[in-house]
């Protein structure tokens, strides 16, 4: 079976789409980008990989560094690819956690199911600005809307 072309290009714009709208809504609620520091949750292109190739992740951090942000990423396994793309130019945290302390910002970028088990006390109590862009929609928006700012990008919004 074959890729049809145009449906290839429907999913890279799509998913640009997506990588925009994550970007914006972190602006809207944090009004700039510059001096924030951004918790990002998912470096891989899928779970269970640690392949970054056409991960979301980076051109989603490279416009964050690009605008200033502070970046702080964890993923369970692909932080030593994440090293070769990134440097030192971000840090990487040890857990999800580690990730979100002190942060204005989270945004979820892979699914991994370590990230589905995350509470909002889990932000409240470490982040500074308990601010979570869901953009993968793997978290319950009932659980966590009334807790923190809470916004979930993708089908059904």
């Amino acid at each position: 079976m074959t890729t049809h072309p145009s449906y290839s290009k429907q999913s890279k714009k799509l998913t640009k789409t997506k990588q925009n709208t994550q970007l914006k809504k972190a602006k809207e609620k944090l009004t700039e980008l510059k001096g924030k520091r951004i918790a990002v949750l998912g470096l891989a292109f899928k779970p269970d990989t640690d392949d970054m190739r056409e991960a979301r992740s980076i051109p989603i951090i490279n416009q964050l560094l690009t605008e200033g942000a502070d970046v702080t990423a964890y993923d369970p396994v692909a932080v030593s690819n994440a090293k070769s793309i990134f440097g030192d130019k971000i840090k990487y945290a040890s857990s999800a956690i580690n990730c979100l302390k002190d942060t204005d910002c989270c945004i979820i970028v892979t699914e991994w199911q370590e990230f589905k088990k995350l509470k909002p006390e889990d932000l409240t109590k470490n982040m500074r600005t308990p601010i979570l862009i869901d953009g993968r929609r793997i978290i319950n928006p009932e659980e966590f809307s009334n807790k923190l700012n809470f916004t979930a990008i993708g089908l059904g919004q």
